[in-house]
């Protein structure tokens, strides 16, 4: 099987460098798994050009047979799990970048506690390679913003959380306790992360909605570097709950400003594929996640009933 799986991400993705980042491999293994596929149905599956990888006619037919017998194995797997015990053996988790450093330390404490045979494995990626992977069946769960981009993906709630305003001590924004409108927004070069990030999305929408431009010239590819530029009084930007306390630490002349009800907000899910059997233990998942956060993070709101 892990020979149509390499085949399968090769025909995928039609470049073995691409492919074997996907499965997290080397190229060279790729190439040979491939190879053994080939001598095992005794034909050539792809046309090797320098710039990149076709399929033969046959190839084209062997990828859509594996997409199948992979998925039904993946079901099949997924189910001797679920008969087997709630979370345990391994589970491969997605969270996107926006939260994964923020949530994950105040979250896996608890799930080992809870569930000692679980055997995570957490990839960060942004919003569309963790949920493509998800539905390609290389990951059981995703950590994202919701409403997930895709159908065919369900969604539970965990817990929702304000934007605040981060700006430079030398704006004129008020005092620490002022409380700002959203149409602030208007006068303030608004700062924002690279294209691909679903929190760039979230702060141009809550742009939008007052009719605020965001700054074209300045972005950046993570939060703390953003924050690092606000600090460099560069502009003002957007940054969710959870984040504040790791980000603003690292950054000084910082003064944050909360937005007045109904302030803008995320909300943090947990994806699984709507096929899969293991609906109860994501579930579960998801109870124990916004549990834990009810005790690191109280400013946020959880959406599961931890109580129950």
């Amino acid at each position: 099987m892990a020979q149509l799986r390499a085949f399968q991400a090769l025909a995928e993705h039609l470049h073995f460098r691409d492919a074997a980042a996907a499965l997290r491999m080397s190229q060279p293994a790729l190439s040979g798994a491939v190879a053994a596929l080939e001598e095992a149905l005794d034909t050539r599956l792809v046309e090797r050009t320098t710039r990149r990888v076709l399929l033969t006619p046959l190839g084209e037919r062997v990828a859509r047979r594996a997409e199948v017998v992979l998925a039904e194995l993946d079901r099949l797997v997924d189910e001797v799990r679920a008969v087997r015990g709630p979370l345990v053996g391994p589970l491969r988790v997605g969270v996107i970048p926006t939260v994964a450093p923020y949530l994950l330390p105040a979250v896996l404490p608890r799930l080992a506690r809870e569930f000692p045979d679980l055997e995570l494995s957490v990839h960060e990626e942004q919003t569309e390679h963790i949920v493509s992977e998800l539905l390609a069946g290389r990951l059981d769960v995703v950590l994202l913003a919701l409403p997930a981009p895709v159908t065919g993906v369900t969604e539970l709630p965990l817990y929702d959380e304000d934007f605040v305003l981060v700006a430079p001590e030398s704006y004129d924004l008020g005092g620490p306790d002022a409380v700002l409108a959203r149409e602030a927004l208007n006068e303030l070069d608004v700062i924002l992360l690279n294209e691909g990030h679903c929190l760039r999305d979230q702060a141009l929408d809550v742009c939008r909605e007052v009719g605020a431009r965001a700054a074209a010239a300045t972005y950046a590819t993570s939060l703390a570097t953003l924050v690092q530029l606000v600090s460099g009084g560069l502009g003002v930007t957007l940054v969710p709950e959870t984040a504040l306390p790791v980000e603003t630490r690292r950054a000084p002349n910082l003064r944050l400003h909360r937005f007045a009800s109904p302030a803008p907000f995320r909300r943090i899910g947990l994806g699984h594929r709507s096929t899969s059997p293991r609906a109860e233990e994501f579930a579960a998942l998801a109870a124990s996640i916004s549990a834990a956060l009810v005790d690191a993070a109280p400013g946020v709101r959880p959406s599961v009933d931890v109580t129950a």
